[in-house]
């Protein structure tokens, strides 16, 4: 009795024995391979953050690897101050109140109207008293004037061939306030030629989390002056076969705090047009999303500032996942801590779609704020040509192209370098040597890669009179 209980008793020791053993194992094994992955992170150009976040879920279905994986994990995000994504999605992003509505001295000066045009006027005085009531009067080839105010859940769907829209003596401001042209946006515009100036577009939200200040779903759109801020979309495109001809024109205007709770929110999404201009304009604050995404066929990104700042969750600053020609010149471009991607620029993760796949890159100023790595450019294996010139890089990271890559004079500084980092003023300090600006020998590089502008904040830009001194976005005093 007494033998065979105490063999029991050195049965069940061994037992747990080799599970205590099996268990440190598999701790000693994922602590390793976790550290391991972690001090990686610099060369795989992400953080350790997502590389847990990819462990995370090539464990899910693995309850026992689970129990002895996450505490480890556990650990190291702390100490890394990168929380899970089932925690990241409960986080709350505060959408604050927009800036103040623009006033008659700050709005550029009305284009002239051509004699024999028809204009409405719209204001709490008449004698149009609500914009979808202009909407529905408005002829093709009118002028539409909005007086500078507050016009609440006033949505409207445009449908005219050809129409001028514009604010009057200060921005005329949208709130949605509930409401939808179409369960889809603030104002829906649909294949015409339009010329919208000074009209602010807040908080549009749709049962899908769509809801844009504006869907434009084909035609030709030039936009001046706007504001679109704290809707889940803030301009939305249409991504149909129908609107492959389509223009969009972006001029001095901003986007800020898209978001959908627990998914997604881009400030500017473009779907397959044929082409995207954006120059002078300001993206920051976005929910998950990115600051600016488009699968448009050629795409010219000029002098703007896209830059999340704290508090901002975006993904990528800007994505191009169909690839298309792609011009980025002169630009701010910033990622934040709180980053959802390390990637600041990406093109072609979602396949290519367009017969010329190709990336001018001059003269940005790219600063990674995130202190544990980060990707400056993901390129997809596929495009035909990627070439980036004077561009200044600050913060980790690294270039990861899939192909040939052609990189003239790009220069790494410290944040020592730059006037006022902390808020987003990347002004040369103490221009150097090192940072000098260099010509290609190149005419047709020089064309596409020379900077003839630069970015003024806010939402401005000023043209240069000769070529940069320096690399980076912004040229020196």
């Amino acid at each position: 009795m007494t033998r065979r209980s105490t063999g029991g008793i050195l049965s069940k020791v061994r037992a747990f024995d080799r599970r205590t053993l099996v268990l440190l194992v598999l701790v000693v094994g994922t602590a390793t391979a976790a550290t391991a992955g972690i001090g990686a992170y610099k060369y795989v150009g992400r953080t350790p953050g997502e590389l847990m976040d990819y462990a995370d879920r090539r464990l899910k279905g693995h309850p026992r690897l689970e129990a002895v994986a996450h505490p480890v994990f556990s650990i190291l995000r702390s100490a890394f101050d990168a929380p899970a994504a089932k925690v990241r999605t409960r986080m709350p992003f505060p959408v604050p109140p927009p800036p103040p509505r623009q006033g008659a001295q700050q709005v550029p000066d009305p284009e002239p109207v051509p004699d024999g045009v028809r204009i409405w006027r719209v204001g709490p005085s008449g004698p149009i008293f609500s914009i979808s009531e202009a909407a529905r009067l408005a002829r093709s080839g009118d002028v539409v004037e909005i007086e500078a105010g507050d016009y609440r859940g006033d949505v409207a769907v445009w449908r005219q061939s050809k129409l001028t829209i514009r604010g009057v003596n200060g921005n005329a401001r949208l709130f949605a306030d509930g409401r939808s042209a179409e369960r889809k946006a603030i104002w829906v515009i649909r294949q015409g030629d339009f010329d919208i100036a000074n009209i602010d577009f807040i908080g549009a939200k749709v049962g899908d989390g769509n809801g844009a200040g504006i869907r434009f779903e084909g035609g030709n759109l030039r936009l001046r002056n706007c504001l679109f801020w704290g809707n889940q979309m803030g301009l939305m495109t249409s991504n149909s076969i129908k609107a492959t001809d389509a223009t969009l024109i972006i001029e001095g205007s901003e986007f800020a705090y898209s978001h959908v709770q627990n998914k997604w929110g881009h400030n500017l999404y473009v779907g397959t047009i044929a082409s995207l201009t954006v120059s002078g304009s300001y993206f920051h604050h976005a929910g998950v999303g990115h600051l600016l995404k488009s699968r448009a066929k050629v795409n010219h990104i000029l002098y703007n500032r896209l830059t999340d700042e704290s508090g901002g969750r975006a993904s990528y600053e800007l994505e191009f996942p169909n690839g298309g020609l792609v011009r980025l010149v002169g630009n701010v471009v910033q990622q934040q801590v709180g980053a959802e991607n390390s990637v600041m620029v990406a093109i072609g993760l979602e396949g290519y779609k367009w017969p010329l796949n190709v990336l001018y890159m001059g003269n940005n100023t790219l600063v990674n704020d995130h202190p544990y790595g980060g990707t400056f450019l993901r390129v997809a294996p596929g495009a035909d040509r990627i070439v980036a010139a004077n561009n200044l890089l600050v913060g980790p990271g690294r270039y990861k192209v899939e192909g040939g890559l052609t990189v003239v004079n790009d220069v790494r500084a410290g944040w020592s370098a730059f006037v006022r980092p902390s808020r987003q003023d990347y002004g040369l300090k103490e221009p150097t040597e090192e940072l000098a600006y260099r010509s290609f020998g190149d005419a047709e590089l020089e064309l596409l890669l020379k900077p003839t502008a630069q970015y003024v904040h806010p939402r401005t830009m000023k043209k240069l009179q000769s070529t940069p001194n320096y690399v980076g976005a912004v040229a020196s005093p």
